[in-house]
């Protein structure tokens, strides 16, 4: 049976700097959407909190397209189909993902969907299959750097690093998430940042990497440029500390002729069809029990600004996602 109401989430203001009371508002609006015979109505279950949401709030989003004032909210999701157009392909019941929105109900065509099986809530996996597998090409015995390494993305990258035989070093911003990549993922050493001998530590314990997957720009991955083997690869996967600053000019660039190495930027945007596929293979390895996942829970789309301010500042340990459903 339908709502009568569901809830959204829309774009105020802009913010400058990290998000505040002011940037978005929680509307409850009356139940009326309706699949045509392409679309989709779907109930979100789970919404992935992904550092990208901040860029979308700004008047230069890069790739993406700026989110505009009176809009509802974006957000990548898991939902299940409550109602489905005769031509979608799908079946009430089904489970899908998908560029949702940060809202309790949305209506979509069907062929932004993806139909899923096991769920992975985020960006992660195609992520992940690209700058692991199809850019660094990560072999047995080399050395892998990951900043952001307790994050959802960094984490999976060190876990299938590791199974491919590199040695793993995470980099991450307090003891805690230190000892959890550690002891429970099992890599080699991880550094924290904010120690005041961070750069001394990361030059005894690691030394040189062969591959850099960077999650966060800045100022870390200046100082990592000086740190290359012959021939490195460096695969920027976000830039973090910078979505909500001014960026940092990079000072050591002149590194990456002197080392011959390669660096390369990627995005999700450019991947969607592959989606299925790099479900599947996340999947299969946690099947396989070489992958580990945690997630840092809130309910409630309302705890979505707090959430992504809780990114920004290190406070999620594990992935961040809200849990949308009311039941």
């Amino acid at each position: 049976m339908s709502p009568s109401s569901y809830s959204h989430l829309v774009y105020v203001e802009r913010p400058k700097g990290l998000i505040n009371s002011n940037t978005f508002r929680v509307e409850e609006v009356p139940f009326d959407l309706k699949p045509a015979a392409d679309e989709v109505v779907i109930k979100i279950v789970w919404l992935s909190i992904d550092p990208a949401m901040r860029i979308w709030l700004s008047d230069d989003a890069g790739p993406f397209r700026p989110l505009q004032i009176g809009e509802t909210m974006g957000g990548i999701g898991v939902g299940t189909v409550v109602g489905a157009g005769e031509d979608s392909g799908f079946a009430v019941g089904n489970h899908v993902s998908g560029y949702v929105g940060t809202t309790e109900y949305s209506k979509m065509k069907a062929k932004e969907l993806t139909k899923v099986e096991c769920v992975f809530v985020g960006q992660g996996g195609n992520h992940i299959i690209d700058g692991i597998i199809d850019l660094a090409k990560v072999k047995a015995g080399e050395t892998v750097v990951v900043s952001g390494a307790a994050g959802a993305i960094g984490s999976l990258v060190c876990q299938l690093a590791k199974d491919k035989g590199a040695k793993v070093y995470g980099i991450a911003g307090s003891a805690e998430k230190c000892r959890y990549l550690e002891e429970e993922l099992g890599i080699a050493k991880a550094l924290n940042y904010k120690a005041a001998t961070f750069q001394e530590d990361f030059v005894r314990e690691v030394g040189a990497f062969d591959v850099y997957f960077d999650n966060v720009g800045g100022g870390m991955l200046d100082f990592l440029l000086t740190r290359m083997n012959l021939h490195a690869r460096v695969i920027l996967c976000g830039a973090m500390s910078t979505y909500a600053s001014e960026p940092v000019p990079l000072k050591n660039h002149r590194d990456i002729f002197y080392k011959r190495a390669t660096m390369q930027g990627f995005s999700l945007i450019d991947q969607g069809d592959r989606m299925p596929d790099a479900m599947k293979y996340l999947g299969d390895r946690v099947a396989q029990g070489v992958l580990k996942s945690t997630y840092h829970i809130l309910e409630g789309i309302k705890e979505t600004p707090m959430a992504i301010n809780m990114l920004f500042a290190g406070e999620n340990n594990g992935k961040l996602v809200i849990k949308v459903s009311r039941d």
